[in-house]
C-alpha cells in the first residue's frame, strides 16, 4: 500500500459532537481532505504550535515531550495513519534514536501535535484516503490558511467581531493577558483581529 502525505489545513469546531475539534488533513498531491474529530485539548496544542507569535507561559503536554525527546536524542522522523476502525484512526510515531529506529502506537491528536513541533511529515495510507477522505471546496479559493487554525473552516465570513471597536493598544494588552491565562482560543480571537488591521 502506498503512503500519501498530508498537510494540516485548519482546525475547527465540529458541527457533530459538542466540545470537540475538526482537524482538517489535506493531501499534499491532491485534493482530498481528511477529517478527524479531536478533544479541545489536542486542537489547542496543535494550534499553539502551528502559530509562532503564541508562546504559553509554561509547557503543554507535547512541548514537554519535546523537550524530553531533544534532551535524550530522540528524533520523530514521521507519523503514519495506519488503521480506521469504527470511525477511530490509528496511528504510529516513527521516531530514531543513535541510529535506531522504534515505531511506537500514538493518538493521531497526539501524534500530530507531535509532528507538527518536531516539523515531522504525517502520512496515510492510499486506502485509508479511499474511505474516509473528502473533496473540500472552500467558498474562497484564496483563503488565508493561518486563518483557519481555531476558527471555522467555512462558516459565514464576518467583518464584524467583538473586538472590532477597540484600540490596538486594547486589543495589543488582552492578548498578552490572555496568553498568560492560557486562555489560547481567546489568544487566537484577538490575534487575528490585530493581524486584519495590520494588513
Amino acid at each position: 500500500m502506498s503512503l500519501v502525505r498530508l498537510d494540516i489545513k485548519g482546525i475547527s469546531y465540529s458541527q457533530t459532537q459538542s466540545g470537540a475539534y475538526a482537524l482538517v488533513l489535506s493531501e499534499v498531491d491532491g485534493t482530498r481532505t481528511l477529517p478527524i474529530v479531536i478533544g479541545a485539548f489536542e486542537a489547542q496544542s496543535i494550534a499553539i504550535a502551528l502559530e509562532k507569535e503564541i508562546k504559553p507561559p509554561r509547557p503543554l503536554t507535547h512541548d514537554l515531550f519535546k523537550s524530553f525527546a531533544d534532551r535524550f536524542n530522540i528524533i520523530i522522523k514521521q507519523v503514519i495513519i495506519h488503521k480506521l476502525v469504527d470511525g477511530v484512526f490509528y496511528s504510529s510515531l516513527i521516531c530514531e534514536r543513535d541510529g535506531i529506529e522504534e515505531i511506537i502506537d500514538t493518538r493521531t491528536s497526539d501524534g500530530i501535535a507531535l509532528a507538527t513541533r518536531f516539523d515531522a511529515p504525517i502520512f496515510t495510507y492510499e486506502n485509508i484516503l479511499d474511505k474516509a477522505g473528502v473533496y473540500l471546496k472552500l467558498k474562497d479559493e484564496d483563503i488565508d490558511e493561518e486563518n483557519l487554525i481555531l476558527g471555522d473552516l467555512i462558516t459565514e465570513t464576518v467583518d464584524e467581531t467583538p473586538y472590532s471597536s477597540e484600540p490596538i493598544e486594547s486589543l495589543n494588552k488582552q492578548l498578552g493577558d490572555a496568553i498568560a491565562n492560557e486562555d489560547y482560543e481567546l489568544a487566537a480571537k484577538i490575534r487575528d483581529e490585530i493581524n486584519k488591521r495590520n494588513k
